[in-house]
């Protein structure tokens, strides 16, 4: 039979942050934690990164190398960089007879609502008016998602940026970019 231990039944006061005279370990810690007043910075890491009702361990995935920006690039941030890599290098190899053109791109297509087609367009090009210059769209989701993976991407926005500017010199996509391969 195990011995029985004496329990007081009289409550300590807080004093003015919180913790009590009996509990030195301070606000937020178990009484009776092994510490002399302050939390352990092992303790506040393993209270912050604990696993709470099995569903997963809290927090990022990959601690930021500078506060505030993520560490990781969104799948825009991925595609806009990828687009504006290889819109540069078309638009570098034929500006002279492009003239001024703005680029964009945006998640969907705003489709009418008297759209028949099966197909959901991949980019649109407005041709430029006086002083009103040539609009390049390129549609971010409709080109992902006939996309396996990167290299897929990469091979699929060439196609289709190549496909747009051979549209607006009237020339053969293999003329526009030597990369161009037609399905």
């Amino acid at each position: 039979m195990e011995p029985r231990r004496a329990v007081s039944h009289a409550s300590p006061t807080p004093d003015e942050h919180g913790s009590s005279a009996a509990d030195p370990t301070g606000p937020g810690l178990p009484p009776g934690a092994p510490n002399s007043g302050q939390a352990s910075p092992a303790a506040a890491v393993r209270r912050r990164t604990r696993d709470r009702r099995g569903r997963g361990m809290r927090g990022p995935g990959v601690v930021p190398s500078q506060p505030g920006v993520p560490e990781l690039r969104t799948r825009r941030e991925r595609f806009d960089d990828l687009a504006l890599g290889l819109l540069t290098e078309v638009d570098a190899r034929w500006q002279d007879r492009l003239g001024r053109i703005e680029y964009a791109v945006e998640d969907v297509p705003h489709l009418p609502a008297d759209w028949e087609s099966d197909t959901v367009p991949l980019a649109s090009l407005v041709r430029g008016q006086g002083t009103t210059p040539t609009r390049l769209v390129l549609f971010r989701r409709p080109i992902e998602h006939r996309c396996v993976d990167r290299a897929d991407l990469g091979a699929v926005l060439l196609t289709v940026i190549v496909e747009q500017f051979a549209g607006l010199l009237d020339l053969d996509p293999e003329d526009v970019d030597p990369r161009y391969e037609a399905d």
